[in-house]
């Protein structure tokens, strides 16, 4: 019989609809088990969170695994325990787990999820089938991505984002509903926990992270400037670092601000690479210089002065934790010598880390040493090691996996193998240091035995021959390494700009990616070519159009503080500020038990008893984090400035500037020009040399009041505190 012309049309459209029927039937008999269903949808709901079942302490007598990092115990927990009322396999509906989650029995997190759900029908369908642990047969999640990848939105507008698992088995499944979201920049982007964001009113990039299964995906999202595109040509001069900072103001539809003038220019330059005002005589004589390439000698001559080390060697002393405290005043001393010796010196970055982590033999002689000391504990001195020298933090990852990024217990663990040989031993009257033994690293919740292995790396069958820390430093310095240069180029990126390219700078991770990926690479290839030498990078830097610009902004880059189309205004840091009010002052000040005329910049013990250091935010030296150090501003700080009895007495002090300058200046208008340059690195404007000869003048007959006063004002301004 001739099969009917209109079936035999159809007959490939049936068979292919009753494949995929099959295979969702397939699916949908897939055995329901914890492990692949249970633990994501604990983590959507925010259960295994820290401040809810997953803090330390659990929940109302529940505890859960941080993140679903141990889904045996949580299994357990929810099994085994609560009298077995949570789960019941006779019953499902009356398990706590159903009736807690949808509110129909007190709940202090809330309902979660209502009786129609596809969430409940999975808990419950789990629970009527007999509460299987794991399905061996079931594929694992292997990758994750985010669809749309990228987009570029306008202000206030909303994306949806979709999440595509990718399992073992090639098969991709959206798992949008199951997945968390987190967005690094919430005011630029702010993310639903259903996946869509809404932008705000800021300019530049944001990253939304998505995370299943205990794999992550990427969203990046540009918000240019609003309005008709503005277009600049760049100069015939502009550097690559310029090209590219460039290309990403244009596509961010910013004009950058002007260049800054010289004294500007000066100010901030000699601020940031001595950390220590200009001056006067080398004010003058640069502003008066004619030279082509003055900016360049100036950075030349700065970068040989000795007040180059002690700033370098104060930042990486907060960063490697010279700590008195624990360390001893000797021994902390010895420590700060080392690294104030590797700046003044210009050892290669990669030598300085060398140096640090191979560090071995009498602490007497070996001082890099007592980085080991002040960081005691073989997890300590992987974490501090990982978040200085790569930027890296992983310290949550000891307990959990990173909750923004791929870091699982076996990373931090794998890391903290390589300093568990570590120890020290008497030799003679001196402690040395030395690796010992071969130590097994067991994993706390597995038990399975972990070999040294670096971040991001498979872990090899054994552990590495000899004193481990070698394999680390060879690994760490490797040109092939994805992160220790980068590091390095991003933290000097961030001290002469203000802000990193990745930013916080010893945060990288996947869900915080650079601002600008191009201009990292480009930063971290010149350090390479030039040998890991600071100085070179510091040289291509500060040469810069966009180190170079002014901090007065346009009508396009007024709200711009992320994508240096200007200069950002930065709080001096507290050592630098007091050392600038002694320069201007022309009185040093003394620190109990220090010798006189020591500047505060090198002040080895973040422990030297200093009102004034604490108040504006020196680092405690417990952390290797740089947010230890605060850059902010408050009201105690202003009402220091205003009612600082110290200050007082340096203005009025017989043999300070203000004195001197009094019996050299007898023009009035000398006197404010000496004031002006003195603070500010720069001549007055005509009408502030006008108010100031007008103010002196009203007290004629007390013109050293007068010119207190007009230095005091001078320092209690923006632009003095400031570094712009």
């Amino acid at each position: 019989m001739t099969p009917h012309p209109t079936f035999a049309m159809f007959r490939p459209l049936l068979t292919c609809l009753l494949l995929l029927l099959g295979a969702l039937q397939i699916r949908a008999q897939e055995t329901r088990d914890f492990v692949h269903d249970i633990s994501p949808l604990l983590s959507r709901f925010g259960c295994n969170g820290s401040a809810c079942h997953g803090k330390a302490e659990g929940q109302r007598g529940f505890k859960l695994s941080v993140f679903g990092n141990d889904p045996r115990a949580d299994f357990e927990a929810l099994t085994t325990q609560g009298r077995g009322r949570r789960v019941m396999v006779s019953a499902p509906e009356s398990s706590l787990l159903l009736t807690k989650s949808t509110a129909s029995v007190p709940h202090a997190g809330g309902p979660r999820m209502d009786e129609n759900s596809r969430e409940y029908a999975i808990l419950r369908d789990w629970i009527k089938g007999g509460l299987v642990y794991e399905d061996k047969n079931r594929p694992n999640w292997v990758g994750l991505r985010m669809d749309p990848p990228e987009t570029v939105l306008g202000f206030a507008q909303n994306q949806a984002l979709k999440v595509i698992a990718r399992a073992s088995d090639g098969r991709e499944e959206d798992v949008t509903w199951l997945a968390m979201f987190h967005s690094n920049n919430s005011a630029l982007a702010e993310v639903e926990e259903t996946g869509t964001f809404k932008t705000g009113a800021s300019i530049g990039q944001a990253a939304v992270m998505a995370r299943f299964a205990g794999q992550i995906a990427v969203h990046q999202v540009t918000v240019p400037r609003p309005g008709t595109p503005n277009r600049f040509e760049d100069p015939a001069e502009t550097s690559k670092i310029d090209r590219l900072v460039n290309k990403n103001l244009r596509r961010l539809n910013l004009i950058p601000s002007e260049k800054v003038d010289d004294a500007g220019f000066l100010r901030r330059v000699t601020l940031d690479v001595i950390g220590r005002l200009p001056s006067p005589a080398e004010t003058v004589g640069f502003l008066e210089d004619k030279s082509p390439n003055k900016r360049g000698k100036l950075v030349d001559r700065l970068l040989e002065r000795p007040e180059y080390a002690d700033l370098w060697a104060l930042k990486w002393s907060d960063i490697l934790r010279v700590d008195r405290r624990t360390l001893g005043h000797a021994n902390a001393f010895a420590y700060y010598e080392w690294i104030h010796q590797a700046m003044e010196t210009n050892l290669g970055l990669d030598q300085f880390a060398r140096q640090l982590l191979e560090a071995e033999g009498p602490l007497a002689q070996n001082p890099a040493g007592f980085f080991f000391k002040v960081t005691k504990t073989p997890g300590e001195m992987a974490a501090t090691a990982s978040q200085a020298l790569l930027g890296i933090r992983i310290t949550c990852a000891e307990c959990h996996q990173h909750p923004y990024d791929r870091w699982t217990q076996s990373d931090y663990h794998g890391m903290r193998a390589f300093f568990s040989q570590v120890a020290y031993k008497k030799v003679g009257l001196e402690e040395a240091l030395f690796a010992e033994g071969t130590p097994k690293t067991i994993h706390p919740r597995t038990k399975e035995v972990l070999h040294a292995h670096p971040l991001g790396t498979a872990m090899p069958e054994d552990d590495p021959a000899g004193d481990r820390r070698q394999a680390l430093a060879k690994w760490l310095v490797d040109s092939e390494n994805p992160w220790f240069a980068r590091n390095m180029a991003n933290r000097i990126w961030a001290h002469f700009l203000g802000r990193g390219l990745v930013e916080p700078i010893d945060d990288v991770r996947a869900s915080n990616p650079p601002s600008n990926p191009e201009l990292l690479e480009l930063l971290t290839r010149i350090l390479k070519e030039n040998h890991f030498d600071q100085k070179s990078l510091i040289r291509a830097v500060v040469a810069s159009d966009a180190y170079q610009r002014s901090s007065a902004p346009n009508d396009t880059n007024t709200a711009d503080e992320l994508n240096f189309s200007r200069a950002l205004f930065r709080r001096l840091p507290s050592e630098i500020l007091l050392d600038a009010i002694c320069d201007v002052t022309g009185v040093p000040e003394k620190f109990a038990g220090v010798p006189a005329g020591r500047r505060a910049v090198q002040l080895w013990d973040s422990e030297q008893q200093s009102y004034f250091l604490k108040l504006f935010g020196r680092p405690m030296r417990t952390t290797a984090c740089v947010c230890e150090r605060s850059s902010s501003s408050g009201v105690s700080q202003s009402l220091h400035f205003i009612n600082s009895a110290n200050l007082q007495v340096k203005l009025s002090h017989a043999d300070g500037n203000v004195a001197r300058w009094l019996s050299s200046a007898k023009e009035d208008a000398a006197l404010v020009d000496a004031l002006y340059i003195a603070c500010f690195s720069r001549r007055p404007s005509e009408q502030e040399r006008a108010e100031g000869i007008a103010y002196v003048q009203t007290r004629a007959n007390r013109r050293q009041e007068a010119a207190e006063d007009l230095a005091w004002s001078l320092l209690n301004t923006l632009e003095f505190v400031f570094n712009h």
